[in-house]
C-alpha cells in the first residue's frame, strides 16, 4: 500500500485532559506501514484504556489538611537501567524510573533530613526473591510540581545492605570520577529529544494509515499542521523550573511530534541527577496527556525522518578561559582513540540513527568539525571566533544513561 500524505489533527484534540475520556477508544486500530521502533529501546508502547478521573475530585482531596506531614516521593532507577552486557553497561529501558511516597514530619531542605528506605528488588530485576531487600540512599531534593510546597521529590541511590553500589547503580562509579575532576568544574549540557506516541504506539498526531508531509516545515514550526505537543512540552518546562531543574530551553524537532528540551549547564554529578528526574516528570506528566513519550534513537524506521538524539555538551573551566578552543581541539584525538569505547556506551539501537544522514556521522567513523551537524563533535562558530567555550558530542542517543555518558566525557577528556 502506498505511502499518502494525510491531514493532521491539531495538537489540542490529540491530548486527553484529566477528567475527560480517553481518546483510545475512538482511535483506530489500523498500523502504520513504517514500523514504529520500541519506546525506550526495548519495549513499544502497549495500548491500555487508561481510566478517566474527574479531576474537581482529584482536587477536593489535594486541598485536604495534612496535619503538618509532608509526601517525599524517593524516585530511583530500575534494573533496566543499566543492564551489563559483555561488560559495558546498557541502558536497556530508559523509562524503568521507580517511586514511591514516604511521609515524613518536617519539610526535608537537604538528603540528610531523609532517612534511607528499602524496596523489594526482586520486583525491580534488582535482588533475588530470597534476599529482596534493596536500600535507598536519598542523594537529591527538589520541590514536587505534583504536589506542590511543601511536597518534595527525592532522587535516591541503590544499595545492598552491606552498602555496596548494586550493578545497576552507574551514579556511585560516576561521581567518585566527578570528584576528582572536580578542580576543573566540568560543566554539562544535555538535549533531551524525544518522540511523542499514542498509546497504539503510533507518532501523535500521525496520520493513520500514512505519513505526515516530509520534514522541513517542522523544526521550530507552528500551526495545527506542524506543532504537535506543545502543550506538553510547555508543561514539562514548567513543572522542571518549579522542581529547580536547570531547564534552558525547549523546542520542536524536524520529525513531527518530536520535541527537546535542554538540561544545564550543571557542574558534574548534578548534570546526570537532574536529567533522571526531568525524565520522571515527564513520565508523570504522559500519565496526564495519555501518551508515551518515546526516547528511542530511532522511532520511525521506514521513510525520510530524523532520529532522536541526546547531544551532551561538555566544558571544563580551562575551556571557558582565553586560549580555550585549543584545549578543546586537545581533546579531540583522545575522542577519536576512544570512539569505539564511547559508541557502546552511547545507547541501545543507536546504530540504526547514526547512519551518516539526517545530520550524523557513521556510527565508525569519527569527525569533528565547526558548525558540522554531520560530526561526531560539533564546536560552535561562537566558540571558534572567541576562542574559548564547548564542545557538542553528538553521537549520544536519546535513550543513553547521563552518568554514564558524562562520566565517560571525563574519563577520556580529563584522565
Amino acid at each position: 500500500m502506498a505511502a499518502f500524505v494525510g491531514s493532521v489533527a491539531s495538537a489540542a484534540s490529540l491530548f486527553v485532559a484529566p477528567g475527560t475520556a480517553s481518546a483510545t477508544s475512538s482511535r483506530a486500530a489500523a498500523l502504520p506501514r513504517g514500523r514504529v521502533a520500541a519506546a525506550g529501546g526495548r519495549r513499544a508502547p502497549t495500548m491500555v484504556e487508561r481510566p478517566s478521573v474527574d479531576q474537581s475530585t482529584v482536587d477536593r482531596y489535594a486541598s485536604l489538611p495534612l496535619n503538618g506531614k509532608v509526601f517525599a516521593e524517593y524516585i530511583w532507577l530500575g534494573g533496566l537501567s543499566a543492564v551489563d552486557c559483555n561488560g559495558v553497561k546498557q541502558c536497556m529501558d530508559p523509562d524503568d524510573i521507580r517511586s514511591k511516597t514516604k511521609v515524613v514530619d518536617k519539610v526535608p531542605t537537604s538528603p540528610a533530613d531523609l532517612p534511607k528506605w528499602n524496596f523489594d528488588g526482586s520486583s525491580t530485576g534488582q535482588a533475588p526473591g530470597d534476599d529482596s531487600e534493596v536500600i535507598l540512599h536519598p542523594v537529591a531534593v527538589y520541590p514536587d510540581p505534583f504536589r506542590g510546597s511543601p511536597h518534595v521529590l527525592v532522587l535516591c541511590d541503590c544499595y545492598t545492605p552491606q552498602g555496596v553500589p548494586l550493578p545497576s547503580n552507574t551514579r556511585a562509579p560516576a561521581k567518585a570520577l566527578m570528584d576528582k575532576v572536580s578542580d576543573q568544574v566540568p560543566w554539562f549540557g544535555i538535549e533531551q529529544e524525544y518522540t511523542l506516541l499514542d498509546l497504539d504506539g503510533k507518532p501523535l498526531g500521525w496520520p493513520k494509515m500514512g505519513f505526515p508531509a516530509p520534514q522541513g516545515p517542522y523544526y521550530c514550526g507552528a500551526g495545527a499542521t506542524r506543532a504537535i505537543g506543545r502543550e506538553l512540552a510547555d508543561a514539562h518546562a514548567r513543572a522542571c523550573l518549579y522542581a529547580g531543574i536547570q531547564l534552558s530551553g525547549v523546542n520542536l524537532e524536524v520529525m513531527l511530534s518530536q520535541l527537546e528540551y535542554q538540561v544545564g549547564p550543571c557542574v558534574g554529578i548534578d548534570s546526570g541527577d537532574q536529567m533522571w528526574v526531568a525524565r520522571y516528570i515527564m513520565l508523570r506528566l504522559c500519565e496526564e496527556f495519555n501518551c508515551v513519550a518515546s526516547l528511542h534513537p530511532k522511532p520511525m524506521t521506514e521513510g525520510e525522518w530524523n532520529g532522536a538524539g541526546c547531544h551532551t555538551n561538555f566544558s571544563t573551566e580551562a575551556m571557558r578561559q582565553p586560549g580555550g578552543f585549543e584545549v578543546i581541539k586537545g581533546c579531540m584525538p583522545k575522542l577519536e582513540a576512544a570512539h569505539q569505547k564511547h559508541i557502546a556506551l552511547y545507547g541501545v539501537d543507536n546504530d540504526a540513527r547514526l547512519s551518516g544522514s539526517f545530520e550524523t556521522q557513521a556510527i565508525d567513523k569519527f569527525s569533528w568539525g565547526v558548525a558540522d551537524r554531520g560530526a561526531s563533535i560539533r564546536v560552535g562558530r561562537d566558540v571558534e571566533a572567541e576562542g574559548k567555550g564547548f564542545f557538542e558530542d553528538r553521537r549520544p542517543g536519546s535513550n543513553i544513561d547521563p552518568y554514564t555518558v558524562t562520566a565517560a566525557l571525563v574519563e577520556t577528556c580529563l584522565m
